[in-house]
C-alpha cells in the first residue's frame, strides 16, 4: 500500500526559488454570500470555502509553509501523522518541492483518502485506531535526522496564525462580521483563526466553535478548566476525531473568549450544491439548528449581528457513496 515520491531535484529547486519570491501552495479561497443560509440565520452568511484549496482543505495553509521551511533548511523527506487533510496537504508540498513524504493514517482512514495520497506519491503506513495512536508513529519516524534528511510535519499549534482563513485577511465583506462560526476537532484551525483576527484588529469577533458529541475534546477541556483525553472516538465527524484539544486553542478562550458549542451531529442539506465532509456539517449545524439565535437570546452574541462567516474546512473525506452510507446510518432519507 506504498509508492514513493519522486527524488529532489529541479523540481525542489524552482519550489523553493518561488517561496522565496513569495509564493505559497495555498489559494485565496471564494468568500460567497450564501442566500439559503441567510434566509434560515435571518442575517447575512458568507462562506469561506476552503474546500476548493487544491489539497481540498484549509490544512494546505499552514502545513504548505511549514514544508516550505523544511525543504528550506535541508529536509529530503517529510513525514505526516494524521486523519486525512493534514496527511494530503503534506503530500501534496512534498510532491510540488519534489521530495519523498511517508503519512501515517489511523487504520480505519478512508480508501479514497488512501488513494489520493498514493496519488500524490506517497508512501502510506496504517498505525492504530484514531490519529492519536497514530500520531506517535508518524511522529518517531520524522524524530530520525529531525533537521537534516528527514522532519515531521509538525506545524505550531496555530496551524499558521495570519495565514489563515480568517474572516477578515481574505475576501472579506469589508465592516467586521458579527461572528465567526468553524468546527473545532485537535484545535488547529481555531487556533489559527484566533491568530489571524488578532492580525487584522478584529479581535473582538466572537468564535462560535463546533464539535460533534463523541468528539467533543474542547468541549470537555472547557468545562474542566484543563485539558481533557476522551477515551474514545465515536463520531463520524472522522476529521473532528482528535482525542486532546491542542493547549494553544485552549489557551485561546483567555484571549478571544469563542463561544464554545457542541451538539449530537451536523447536518445533510444540498443547498449550497457542494459534497463537503462531515466536519463541516459541524459548523453548518449552528446554522440550521437556530443555535445563532438562541445565543443571542442568552446574550452570548450581539441581538443583530450584521453578517456572519461560516468556515467550509474541507471536502476530502467523503464521496457520494459514503454520503450514502452515512443518511443510512443516521437514519435520513
Amino acid at each position: 500500500m506504498s509508492s514513493t515520491g519522486p527524488p529532489g531535484g529541479s523540481g525542489m529547486a524552482s519550489s523553493l526559488a518561488e517561496c522565496a519570491e513569495g509564493g505559497h501552495f495555498h489559494t485565496v479561497t471564494p468568500l460567497l454570500e450564501s442566500w439559503a443560509l441567510s434566509q434560515v440565520a435571518g442575517t447575512t452568511v458568507f462562506l469561506k470555502c476552503e474546500n476548493v484549496q487544491p489539497a481540498g482543505s484549509f490544512k494546505i495553509r499552514g502545513i504548505g509553509h511549514f514544508c516550505q521551511e523544511a525543504a528550506k533548511k535541508g529536509c529530503r523527506h517529510l513525514v505526516c501523522s494524521s486523519g486525512g487533510n493534514a496527511g494530503i496537504a503534506a503530500a501534496y508540498c512534498a510532491r510540488k518541492l519534489g521530495i519523498p513524504a511517508t503519512i501515517v493514517l489511523p487504520e480505519g482512514a478512508s480508501q479514497p483518502v488512501v488513494r489520493r495520497l498514493q496519488g500524490e506519491g506517497a508512501e502510506v503506513q496504517l498505525v492504530g485506531k484514531v490519529w492519536d495512536e497514530a500520531n506517535p508513529e508518524g511522529t518517531g519516524v520524522g524524530q530520525e535526522g529531525r533537521l537534516g534528511e528527514r522532519a515531521a510535519v509538525r506545524p505550531p499549534p496555530d496551524m499558521g496564525g495570519p495565514r489563515q482563513p480568517g474572516a477578515g485577511a481574505e475576501g472579506r465583506p469589508g465592516d467586521p462580521p458579527g461572528a465567526l462560526v468553524l468546527a473545532v476537532g485537535g484545535g488547529g484551525l481555531l487556533a489559527g483563526v484566533s491568530a489571524g483576527l488578532a492580525e487584522v484588529g478584529w479581535q473582538h469577533v466572537p468564535i462560535v466553535a463546533m464539535e460533534t458529541r463523541g468528539a467533543h475534546c474542547f468541549n470537555a477541556a472547557l468545562e474542566a478548566g484543563r485539558l481533557v483525553t476522551l477515551p474514545d472516538i465515536t463520531s463520524v465527524a472522522k476529521c473532528l476525531g482528535a482525542k486532546t484539544v491542542a493547549a494553544r486553542a485552549l489557551a485561546c478562550t483567555q484571549e478571544l473568549s469563542p463561544v464554545a458549542w457542541w451538539r449530537t451531529g451536523g447536518c445533510g442539506r444540498h443547498d449550497e450544491r457542494m459534497l463537503v465532509e462531515p466536519a463541516c456539517g459541524a459548523a453548518l449545524a449552528a446554522i440550521y439548528s437556530g443555535l445563532l439565535g438562541r445565543l443571542q437570546a442568552e446574550g452570548r452574541l450581539s441581538p443583530t449581528l450584521a453578517s456572519v462567516v461560516v468556515i467550509v474546512c474541507g471536502g476530502n473525506n467523503i464521496d457520494s457513496r459514503e454520503l450514502q452510507e452515512l443518511k443510512a446510518q443516521l437514519g435520513q432519507s
